[in-house]
């Protein structure tokens, strides 16, 4: 937790207007956080902040690299990222008013505020789904032994397969109503 007190900005003395801060993210930010999704990267984050008399608003853009196992032949590869999104902070008196997903709530007595849970967040929503690291339509871009491994296992289990259990058979006879 010592490595995220780096993403925290003191807000109090700042003037109203924009302002703009950068922060690396590096193996050591995802160390932080246990479970998560991306353990290695180097990534830059770009903030503009706008202070008003009532609120904060927050633009950030990462971009970087971050580097994933491929979901089909267990390699490493390098993934390009590129997002930006928004984040309001609000002033309020009102101590039990929930946080929203786009709406952070900072009471008057708060002098500082933490975004490593926000830029977490947001790296982690802009990585892909699937994880493939090869590109449309180039085979040639995943591990070949790996691939080669994958497809004797299919056929060997596609083989053993074949060997019919006979108590499977008295069930595919069976008619759909």
């Amino acid at each position: 937790m010592k490595s995220l007190k780096l993403y925290s900005i003191p807000f109090t003395g700042l003037k109203i207007g924009q302002h703009q801060f950068s922060f690396d993210v590096d193996s050591t930010y995802f160390n932080e956080f246990e479970y998560s999704l991306v353990k290695k990267g180097l990534l830059k984050v770009n903030l503009v902040l706008e202070k008003q008399e009532t609120m904060m608003v927050l633009d950030f853009q990462i971009t970087g690299v971050v580097q994933f196992n491929c979901d089909r032949c267990l390699a490493d590869f390098p993934y390009q990222m590129d997002t930006k999104d928004r984040l309001i902070a609000k002033f309020s008196d009102i101590e039990e008013q929930p946080d929203t997903e786009e709406v952070m709530i900072l009471s008057k007595n708060d002098s500082e505020i933490d975004i490593s849970a926000f830029i977490y967040e947001m790296i982690n929503l802009a990585a892909p789904y699937v994880n493939v690291c090869e590109n449309p339509g180039n085979t040639e871009a995943c591990d070949q032994e790996m691939i080669s491994k994958l497809e004797q296992l299919v056929q060997s289990q596609e083989e053993k397969s074949d060997d019919n259990d006979p108590r499977w058979d008295k069930l595919k006879n069976i008619s759909k109503n």
